[in-house]
């Protein structure tokens, strides 16, 4: 009878995705809330304490991102599969990576059928990279086998010319459990370690020993995702920059600041002078200092005389990561405190969950505290007071 029981049942974690509604609780204040929504919240906090200070961070990084195109993406655990929730996720992620990195570049390569696929090129232009992630939206792209060596070389070879002191970074989000390589895969991995390029890798699946290893040999990280928010949760992670290398080269690095200029000669500017989703002419953009060159979005590299071109805000926001906001306290409150509401959100503040900033002495709740020191950045209590109106740090 226990067995028949069992079988009408089923696994656990088979049906977990379509019994969504057993995960779900009333919180403190009345509303909804998922039975695992407090763990990922609180694990996303502990990350948060964990992060040390006084750190090297690699600022201009260079990543690229390796999709698994390959048969198991099709699987839908993921709702309404796993390739089109990774799409959606990583269209997010890409407009997030370039608003908390904003001198850094990204590019996307592809792997099914046994072979490797660069759909865009390592560029500072997100709308680039959104346009390569929508060709895939369409049914049938998903086939074949995935090629893990071959997807890393591809990478290598772009990688392994930048200057030492770039952080070159690799990401892989990988659904497959199988991988089919041409060749000894432990020698790429040797190679990967030898030109400093950090491997990060995101299961869809199950833990795979090829996956943790590259990670281990690179000083990568490799997570195994939960669910979609999990996922969501993990991808975000590699938005903020991860540590440099004790070896990293250390070098000034020559940087033009355009201004936004009207030309008397329309002209088409070189950001796509190849691209084949905009020609429009027009005789407005950003002009480089070094050889009048224009380009319509900043920052980019000029590719007629190689000085990289920022904005003065762009190089000011990429500061944030090297000064982080201080960590809030914990406290509990009491009856007397004559701050009943957040001042994020003005919410009712819990009494188990109250974050003070030790400057201000404002009183924010957890999930404003998340958004300010993941997010914002800066308090907005500090902010508001007339005497810290300004703050600079040099």
């Amino acid at each position: 009878m226990a067995a028949d029981d069992d079988d009408e049942s089923g696994y656990r974690w088979l049906n977990q995705y379509e019994k969504s509604w057993e995960a779900i609780q009333e919180d403190a204040q009345g509303g909804l809330q998922f039975v695992d929504d407090d763990f990922i919240q609180r694990a996303r906090r502990r990350r948060l304490l964990a992060q040390p200070g006084n750190i090297r961070l690699g600022m201009m990084r260079h990543l690229y991102i390796i999709l698994d195109l390959s048969k198991a993406m099709e699987e839908a655990d993921l709702k309404p599969s796993r390739l089109f929730c990774t799409l959606k996720l990583l269209e997010n992620f890409i407009v997030e990576y370039f608003d908390q990195n904003p001198i850094s570049q990204l590019g996307i390569i592809s792997t099914n059928n046994k072979r490797a696929e660069k759909l865009s090129e390592l560029s500072g232009n997100p709308r680039i990279h959104a346009s390569a992630l929508t060709q895939k939206e369409k049914p049938n792209v998903c086939q074949g086998e995935p090629s893990l060596q071959n997807a890393l070389e591809t990478a290598k070879k772009s990688l392994r010319h930048l200057p030492g002191h770039a952080s070159r970074e690799i990401l892989i989000v990988f659904g497959s459990l199988t991988t089919c390589d041409p060749s000894d895969i432990m020698e790429t991995f040797e190679s990967l370690k030898e030109c400093k390029i950090r491997c990060s890798v995101i299961g869809l699946s199950a833990e795979v020993k090829v996956c943790k290893t590259l990670a281990t040999t690179t000083q990568g990280t490799y997570d195994v995702i939960l669910d979609e928010k999990h996922f969501r949760d993990i991808l975000m992670q590699h938005v903020i920059p991860p540590a440099a290398k004790a070896d990293a080269e250390a070098a000034l690095i020559r940087m033009g600041f355009p201004q936004h200029l009207m030309s008397s000669t329309p002209s088409l500017c070189l950001c796509h002078l190849d691209s084949e989703w905009n020609k429009e002419i027009n005789s407005s953009g950003y002009f480089c200092p070094q050889c009048n060159s224009k380009y319509c979005d900043l920052p980019v590299q000029c590719k007629a005389c190689g000085l990289t071109l920022v904005s003065a805000p762009h190089l000011a926001r990429s500061f944030q990561h090297l000064f982080p906001l201080a960590q809030f306290t914990e406290i509990t409150t009491d009856e007397e405190s004559h701050q009943k509401n957040c001042f994020g959100c003005e919410s009712l503040l819990s009494k188990n969950l109250i974050y003070e900033c030790p400057e201000c002495s404002k009183r924010f709740c957890f999930e404003c505290d998340l958004f300010i020191h993941e997010t914002l950045h800066v308090c907005p209590g500090c902010s508001s007071t007339t005497s810290n109106a300004v703050i600079i740090k040099t």
